[in-house]
């Protein structure tokens, strides 16, 4: 009962991997992509280029980090995870990313303070805005010497993270991509409510918390498969290792509700639409049929409010956890790199 427990609870709580199931079948005016918009799916088979993982300091807080340092770049692409911020769920990812830019730009990912293997920051728990400050000040201390453009991505609450922190630095990111954005709160969706509930009360945060970290006490075979048989079962290696080794740990848990917390606190407001309007030809997004992060009806309000502003739907099923799999990793990283490409056109002309 109590790995079954803890398997839903993660299975619930881990809102930048998972999805309900389709139910909508409502149209929009967005562009559509589907297989035909040029995957090269060999890229699965062929090797790459491994991501390097590192520990990084900045402003006193050490955070985890992935990245492929090109040897010429023309650009540096910066990517922002959700929540759980996880880094490690994203390494196929920027794996794909990097070699589908063909090493012209550097790649880096930033993960969430304490959101880690190690309680690095000694149970310490950290808001919505802490996170964002600290994205801010990785720009100004690691970035600070990088002349070439800036390219923010972010996923789920991660675009919204990206959306501030190119408010703090027009000077330097010159186009962001919200992948799957959580931007503001769902009054439909049942999962946002579940969760609101649990993270804003401290009893019941800190007894699910336990209650995940407990299955950190298993085996590491008995672990895997657990987590292949409740959460993974088309997971990828990488993704499935990030569960094992980051959210069964207590500091990690209780920092996903914590941070979820103060998201459901700020994104109760609308988004910032004046400035979305005055930076709509350097903002994208991508978003999911079935998204209750980021559903359609948001994509109609960007619409209404920001008219032009490039916007998409991806019909290929991958999901709003497109990260834990090899196929939706590759997918939307072809997607981020068109849209990238693309820019760079219009930008020289």
């Amino acid at each position: 009962m109590l790995p079954r427990l803890a398997c839903w609870t993660g299975r619930s709580l881990s809102h930048s991997l998972l999805l309900p199931p389709p139910t909508s079948s409502t149209r929009f005016i967005a562009k559509c992509l589907n297989k035909n918009m040029g995957v090269d799916n060999n890229l699965l088979a062929k090797p790459r280029r491994r991501a390097n993982f590192r520990l990084c300091n900045v402003s006193c807080y050490t955070s985890e980090v992935l990245e492929i340092q090109s040897d010429a770049p023309t650009l540096h692409v910066l990517f922002v995870p959700g929540n759980p911020g996880v880094i490690l769920f994203y390494k196929d990812f920027v794996e794909f990313l990097y070699e589908l830019l063909e090493g012209t730009a550097s790649v880096t990912a930033i993960g969430h303070v304490s959101h880690s293997r190690k309680n690095l920051e000694h149970g310490r728990m950290f808001s919505l805005q802490e996170q964002i400050d600290h994205k801010i000040d990785f720009i100004r201390e690691e970035l600070e010497n990088v002349e070439i453009p800036i390219l923010l991505v972010g996923h789920s609450i991660g675009s919204y993270i990206s959306i501030e922190m190119f408010k703090k630095s027009p000077e330097k990111v010159k186009y962001c991509i919200g992948l799957y954005p959580f931007l503001t709160l769902n009054p439909h969706s049942t999962t946002q409510l579940v969760i609101g509930k649990i993270a804003k009360s401290q009893v019941l945060a800190a007894a699910l918390s336990y209650l995940t970290a407990s299955l950190g006490l298993l085996p590491v075979q008995a672990l895997r498969f657990l987590v292949r048989k409740s959460l993974g079962k088309s997971w990828s290696a990488n993704a499935v290792e990030a569960a094992c080794s980051h959210l069964s740990q207590y500091h990690t848990m209780r920092n996903v509700l914590y941070m979820a917390m103060t998201e459901f606190r700020k994104l109760s407001e609308a988004p910032d639409w004046i400035f979305m309007r005055e930076r709509k030809a350097q903002l994208a997004f991508l978003f999911g049929v079935d998204d209750h992060w980021g559903p359609l009806h948001l994509l109609e309000e960007i619409s209404k409010h920001v008219p032009g502003m490039a916007t998409y739907i991806e019909r290929e099923n991958h999901t709003h956890g497109f990260c834990c799999t090899e196929a939706g990793s590759l997918w939307v990283a072809q997607h981020v790199v068109n849209l990238i490409k693309n820019q760079m056109v219009c930008s020289n002309q």
